[in-house]
């Protein structure tokens, strides 16, 4: 851009469409993680029945939001399909990158079901992706210090 003086101008769009992709596709994947944020400090003083029945409670608040996310975008992108809506150096319609939104939304509710599947019924112990294992450090410094 700056040692020729010109600059692709289809090159911002398009990174900036790809950057939407990803941060909803990247929310998706959080989803499965059980890594989105929550506010469960005050859960702590219930005993586990509670927290968990709490827990579905917003789960089940969080898929009905995604429904109507969902459905909304739908709606948009009917409405752009029917007046298009060009985007204005690829000129693509803007339908399709909209489409991220029930994809995403989609994807994010079926991962919230699999988590509570696995959580509730399976048993399976979901550990929080922010949380480090001491031991597990210790040995990774012990191992990286005898290289």
């Amino acid at each position: 851009r700056v040692c020729f003086d010109y600059v692709i101008p289809w090159s911002e769009e398009i990174s900036r469409f790809a950057f939407v992709w990803f941060v909803f596709f990247g929310a998706a994947y959080a989803a499965r993680l059980a890594a989105h944020n929550r506010v469960t400090i005050q859960f702590k003083l219930f005993p586990s029945i509670v927290q968990d029945v709490a827990i579905i409670i917003t789960d089940l608040i969080w898929i009905v939001f995604n429904l109507v996310l969902i459905k909304k975008s739908i709606e948009v992108i009917q409405d752009l399909t029917e007046f298009p809506y060009m985007s204005p150096a690829l000129e693509w319609s803007m339908a399709y990158v909209y489409w991220i939104f029930p994809i995403s939304f989609g994807l994010m509710t079926i991962r919230i079901i699999q988590v509570d599947v696995m959580k509730y019924i399976f048993k399976v112990d979901i550990k929080d992706v922010d949380s480090v294992d001491l031991e597990e450090a210790k040995q990774s410094v012990v191992v990286a210090d005898k290289a």
